[in-house]
C-alpha cells in the first residue's frame, strides 16, 4: 500500500512563524513535524510514499527528508501550486496512485500514537471503498462529525451544532482508486476549497464508507496551542524512553 502526506498549505493559524517557514517544518521535539508522519507510515510498512509540498520550504524539505532513506522509504515530491482544499491536493496523487492501488493518506499537522498497521491491514480486506479513523473528543462541534450505522459511516457534518455522535473523523484516510473520480465530480465550496468531507460522504453514500476509532494519544497541531501540547507530550514520552 502507497502513501501519501498532505505538506502543504498556508498554515494561518500559526502566523506569522508560517511567514517564513511551513508549518510541517516547525520543531515538536526533537523533530520537524512532518518526521512523524513519515516515521508512522514506514513503521506501518508502507514504502512508498509521496508528499505534497508547497513551494514554500520545498528545500528544506528536500534537505531534512532526502530520497527517505534514513526512513527506509522512498520518497516522492510534488508541489501544490494553490491552496484549493485537502480534495483538491490530494488529486495530484493521481498517477502515483495507480487505479486499481489502495492508499492511506495523512494530514501532515496529524500526530498521533497509534500504529497504523492493524488499520492498513484491515483495509486491505475491505472490498472497495475507504475508511476513516476517528477519536472521540470533549467538543466534536469543532470537527467533521460521523453519524455511525453500524460498521460504517451515514454521513459526515462538519463542525455540527448539534453532534450525531461524540466522535471527529481525524487526518487518517484510507482510499481506493476511485477517490479520483469523486474529487473530479465535486465543487468547490463556499471557501473556494474542495472539500474532503464532500468525498468522504460520496464513499458514504454508496455504503463503502468504514470506520475504526484511535486509541491512543491525538492531536492536529495546528494551532498555538496544540503544538504546545504535542511537543511537551512528544518530549515526556522522548523522556521516558518510549
Amino acid at each position: 500500500m502507497k502513501g501519501v502526506i498532505l505538506a502543504g498549505g498556508k498554515g494561518t493559524r500559526l502566523a506569522p512563524m508560517t511567514s517564513i517557514m511551513n508549518k510541517h517544518l516547525l520543531p515538536i521535539g526533537k523533530y520537524p513535524m512532518i518526521h512523524y508522519g513519515i516515521e508512522r507510515l514506514a513503521e506501518a510498512g508502507v514504502k512508498d510514499i509521496l508528499l505534497l509540498i508547497s513551494k514554500q520550504s520545498a528545500g528544506l524539505y528536500c534537505d531534512y527528508v532526502g530520497s527517505g532513506d534514513q526512513f527506509g522509504v522512498r520518497i516522492t515530491f510534488r508541489v501544490q501550486e494553490d491552496a484549493d482544499g485537502i480534495a483538491g491536493a490530494l488529486g495530484l496523487a493521481e498517477g502515483f496512485v495507480q487505479p486499481q492501488d489502495k492508499f492511506v493518506l495523512l494530514l501532515g499537522d496529524n500526530l498521533f500514537d497509534d500504529s497504523l498497521g492493524a488499520y492498513l491491514a484491515a483495509f486491505a480486506r475491505q472490498e472497495k471503498g475507504a475508511k476513516v479513523l476517528l477519536k472521540q473528543v470533549d467538543d466534536p462541534r469543532r470537527f467533521g462529525v460521523p453519524e455511525l450505522e453500524g460498521d460504517k459511516i451515514k454521513l459526515i457534518e462538519e463542525k455540527p451544532s448539534k453532534p450525531k455522535s461524540s466522535y471527529c473523523v481525524t487526518g487518517i484516510y484510507m482510499y481506493d482508486g476511485t477517490v479520483f473520480e469523486k474529487i473530479r465530480s465535486i465543487r468547490p465550496s463556499r471557501r473556494g476549497e474542495l472539500e474532503i468531507t464532500d468525498v468522504n460522504n460520496l464513499y458514504a453514500a454508496e455504503g463503502s464508507l468504514t470506520y475504526e476509532i484511535l486509541q491512543g494519544w491525538w492531536t492536529d497541531a495546528g494551532t498555538f496551542a496544540s503544538l504546545l501540547d504535542a511537543s511537551n507530550y512528544l518530549q515526556g514520552k522522548e523522556r521516558n524512553g518510549r
